[in-house]
């Protein structure tokens, strides 16, 4: 029965659902914190996407910080 879905394979779908979840909620709520557009968390998941989130957030200068001053 080709295209049908069996428990194994709903499970791993699961598990990577809730990985992915894991993962872009936390970097979602820093990159609001931090000033930056929310969805830009999603990037976490990407592969090469996280290593350059990472770093815009650690080298940039915070819009935050741009608007205490």
């Amino acid at each position: 029965m080709a295209g049908t879905i069996g428990v194994p394979e709903l499970i791993v779908v699961v598990v990577i659902a809730a990985i992915c979840g894991i993962l872009i909620w936390p970097a979602m709520r820093i990159c609001r914190r931090v000033g930056f557009p929310s969805w830009l968390g999603v990037l976490i998941v990407v592969p090469i996407g996280n290593v350059i989130l990472l770093w815009v957030v650690a080298l940039s200068e915070w819009p935050v910080e741009q608007r205490t001053r």
